[in-house]
């Protein structure tokens, strides 16, 4: 599978993980894909924590069923109709967690290219974070990244240091199919931007900002 194809048929993975645990061979190239990003002033400020206890994936996946809750309720009615039917996370089915952390103290007080941007320590993260999806989705494997979750928790779940930072929980795990329409675009949350919509010439221009369709 080469790099275009990959993107195209990565999804957010809910509803078909397959129930297996992901083989080490395939979970160590799956990270090792991760580990080479680039980051800003070479700083690899990412952590990865493997969870694969069932106790300790049952206590977050009641987490995070709670604040699903949450979310719900606060929904106008309409919205919450169209995401009711929307599963949120795979966490069990998966049988694989991978924790991503951000620490913004690797390399030193004074970081090569987060002198005037500081978030590109995040924005590191985040490349890490792409890099294991598509290789992730090029070995069969999907990924679901779970957002619906108080950091607190998380953090004395697995035991982050205070300093570091929570950026991600992603459900890792051999799947029995992708969809080939992502999941909020089936259900009807939103619909995929055009291209055109998003590219600009010379100078923003977007009357569309914020808008909540």
């Amino acid at each position: 599978m080469d790099v275009f194809e990959a993107i195209l048929r990565r999804r957010d993975v809910r509803n078909e993980f397959a129930g297996e645990v992901i083989d080490e061979d395939r979970l160590t190239r799956i990270l090792r894909a991760a580990h080479s990003a680039p980051s800003v002033g070479n700083t690899q400020p990412w952590d990865f924590v493997v969870v694969q206890d069932p106790d300790t994936l049952a206590r977050f996946a009641a987490h995070v069923g709670r604040c699903r809750d949450d979310f719900a309720a606060s929904l106008p009615a309409d919205r919450k109709d169209t995401f009711n039917p929307i599963v949120i996370e795979g966490i069990e089915a998966s049988r694989t967690g991978v924790v991503v952390t951000y620490d913004p103290t690797r390399g030193g007080a004074h970081i090569l290219g987060r002198h005037t941007v500081d978030e590109t320590g995040h924005l590191s993260v985040a490349l890490a974070i792409q890099n294991l999806w598509l290789a992730a989705t090029a070995e069969a494997v999907g990924v679901g990244w779970v957002s619906f979750y108080h950091e607190d928790f998380l953090r004395d779940l697995v035991g982050v240091p205070e300093h570091v930072h929570v950026v991600a929980w992603l459900c890792v795990g051999p799947v029995t199919s992708l969809q080939t329409v992502p999941d909020l675009e089936r259900f009807g949350w939103r619909d995929r931007r055009p291209l055109a919509d998003a590219v600009h010439r010379e100078r923003f221009a977007n009357e569309d900002v914020g808008s909540d369709r």
